[in-house]
């Protein structure tokens, strides 16, 4: 399906990193884009450069986000907001669970309530959820998010289910390392989690995924792009792991 068929969209997490180079992608591509973050500074930047409509929201705020959503008719939607938080389930506290499941799924759910509706009943809507490798593979920690990202994933196909007979197609896109400041976003660090991280390696960038966010929106309307797995040439998802028991009550590998 061409750009020129769909007309307005809303990107989550818009005013930094993937969000941020998604919405001037779609800006360019001549689509009015409501810009929903919580900064408003660089929520404001953006709308300067872009021409994006600034909608300064927690996707947290389920009242705010019922209200902004009340009038739009949109054509695309773009759940890309997302926190994380370091450890396990084992030493989650109360506020890594509560923040991970609002934003990354409970928004991600009541958005698409809110607006894939209208896109059935217009025949016509394309929904892209920003998950990551976490969604699909397990590795060490951050047990809350792989859990929130796996309901995402979980949540796009059923989406396809729910759609079906309709022409709106839905798309998940897992990205693995990419270049952006969520390292530093959940450590708080930003300058040692930049080393840590980015600094030496090849990595995708914000707009690499922007680009895919593209490339599954300009298909034929025949093509539903269905999940998109992106990650550095020289990173690989997964993993085995094996213990002796000996090594378990020394608590080493």
């Amino acid at each position: 399906m061409p750009f020129s068929d769909y007309k307005v969209a809303l990107v989550t997490g818009a005013s930094a990193g993937m969000g941020e180079a998604i919405v001037e992608r779609l800006c360019q591509q001549g689509i009015r884009v409501h810009a929903v973050a919580r900064r408003e500074g660089p929520l404001n930047a953006l709308a300067e450069r872009t021409g994006c409509i600034p909608h300064a929201i927690d996707v947290g705020d389920l009242s705010a986000l019922t209200l902004l959503c009340r009038d739009l008719q949109v054509d695309i939607l773009v759940n890309n907001a997302g926190v994380s938080r370091p450890g396990s389930i084992l030493n989650a506290d109360e506020e890594s669970v509560d923040t991970q499941v609002d934003v990354n799924l409970r928004a991600v759910l009541h958005l698409c309530r809110l607006l894939v509706p209208g896109m059935v009943e217009r025949d016509c809507g394309h929904v892209i959820n920003i998950t990551s490798i976490a969604a699909i593979y397990n590795f060490n920690g951050n047990s809350i998010y792989h859990a929130t990202k796996a309901g995402v994933h979980a949540l796009s196909r059923q989406l396809r289910v729910d759609c079906y007979g309709k022409r709106v197609r839905i798309t998940e896109i897992c990205p693995g390392r990419v270049a952006t400041d969520i390292f530093g976003n959940v450590s708080g660090d930003h300058e040692q989690a930049k080393k840590q991280f980015i600094d030496g390696f090849e990595l995708p960038r914000a707009e690499d995924i922007a680009d895919c966010v593209a490339f599954a929106l300009s298909a034929p309307v025949a093509v539903n792009i269905g999940n998109i797995e992106i990650t550095p040439t020289l990173q690989v998802p997964g993993g085995l792991s094996t213990m002796r028991p000996a090594d378990s009550a020394s608590g080493s590998e």
